[in-house]
């Protein structure tokens, strides 16, 4: 009885687990930021974005792999627009304050969004 017993709670915890979306191994809705800021890039060949989300974590290099999002298999969301990458922050508690771009090369405008954590 005890064996079942321990084997559903960890099947239990193990499920609640991986339905969770993470960004540099924290949960999205356990990050403690009170504010954050997401930016799209483009995914080469693609309509679609990666969305890169920045809470102040560390980076342990100069690439962006520890603002990414990834999905509960491991791999990077993409999402359709920027607007899916705000509708999902909303869903996991943060409320849009401002939105700006910086122009960079060639014409192209960077789009920046600042979230705020929902107050309960």
């Amino acid at each position: 009885m005890k064996r079942k017993l321990l084997f559903i709670s960890t099947i239990s915890l193990l499920s609640c687990s991986a339905f969770s979306q993470t960004v540099n191994n924290v949960p999205i809705k356990e990050i403690h930021s009170e504010y954050i800021q997401i930016k799209g890039n483009p995914v080469l060949l693609s309509n679609r974005l990666n969305i890169l989300i920045d809470f102040g974590q560390y980076a342990k290099s100069l690439s962006t792999k520890d603002q990414v999002i990834l999905d509960s298999s491991g791999k990077r969301m993409q999402f359709n627009s920027m607007i899916d990458a705000l509708n999902f922050m909303s869903a996991n508690g943060y409320d849009f304050v401002q939105a700006y771009g910086v122009a960079i090369n060639n014409n192209e405008i960077e789009h920046y969004y600042l979230l705020r954590k929902g107050r309960k």
